[in-house]
This record gives structure tokens, sequence and C-alpha cells, in this order.
């Protein structure tokens, strides 16, 4: 088996779940039932680098919060599958429109659902906390846990190793 690093020349897209990987996966309920949840913005800033670079995302969530949709919009991601509870059927329509080939794609999920879909490309990642099942498909398991960080490391290490980091 490759070592994870072999696989970070070749990614030029990213596919993220939002609940444990761009949140920490809790959330905020306030009186009137909204949940609130809070995202990285260090993670923000590395997305919104890397779509400057041209790399393309995807995000695929169980989920349906507009306020999340709207903070990815502001990032400059347009494909957004929520309310998605077959991540695989998500992922592969995004891959067929989009003509993507797998080899060339990084997932990062951090639960169950995000299993099948992370089967299908080339570099399966999660957060610190993932569950253990997620954490042993893995080929990299982040440092920093879900929300706090985990998708700025991965989407940094493919822009140093594409020398696209360079500040």
């Amino acid at each position: 088996m490759k070592n994870y690093k072999e696989y970070l020349n070749d990614i030029r897209t990213f596919v993220f779940d939002v609940d444990g990987v761009l949140t920490d996966g809790s959330f905020i309920i306030t009186t009137s039932g909204d949940l609130l949840r809070s995202m990285n913005t260090k993670d923000g800033f590395a997305i919104k680098i890397a779509h400057e670079k041209g790399y393309q995302f995807c995000i695929i969530s169980g989920g349906n919060n507009e306020g999340v949709k709207h903070r990815l919009r502001e990032l400059g991601i347009t494909d957004l599958y929520f309310g998605s509870l077959e991540k695989r059927a998500a992922l592969d329509e995004f891959l067929d429109i989009n003509q993507i080939d797998p080899k060339t794609v990084l997932y990062m999920g951090d639960d169950i659902p995000d299993l099948e879909a992370m089967q299908m490309v080339a570099l399966p990642t999660c957060p610190q906390d993932a569950v253990p099942e997620v954490k042993k498909m893995a080929l990299y398991v982040s440092h920093k846990k879900g929300g706090k960080g985990c998708v700025r490391d991965v989407i940094e290490q493919v822009l140093r190793v594409h020398g696209n980091w360079n500040f």
C-alpha cells in the first residue's frame, strides 16, 4: 500500500462532508429550534486559496442548513449536495457531470455514511476524531479534529506539493 503522500501530487479535487469535518459536529440549539454550527476560518481561507488556484470542490452532506450553504457559496463552492443520505450516489453524479477522474480526488469524511464514498477516491482522509471505521479506511488521518483545521491541513498539504502555497 502506498503512503498517502504519494497521492498528493495527483489531487485536483476536494470533497468534504460538513458536520464533523467542516464543523466539529456540535449544534447550538436556539429556542426557536434553529441548529447553529461554527466553521473554522482557517479552513475557509485554505478553501478560498485553493479555489482561486483552480482546484475543484464538492460538498456532500446529509444535513440541509441554509447558513452553511451560504458560507460555502461565499467561499466559491458551487457543487453542493445537501440532504444526501446516499453520499456515494452524490459523489458519482458530481464526478460524472464534471468529468473528474476519481484518481484525482481527496475525500474527507468522519462517520459511517462517508465510507462508501471514501472507497471511490484515490485519497480517503478523515479528521483526528472520526469514528474508528472511517479511521481504518482513511489513508490519512489528520492531526486536527473536525471543525478545528483538518480541512486546512489536507488542502495545505496538496497545495504545498503543487507549489501553490506561496506566502
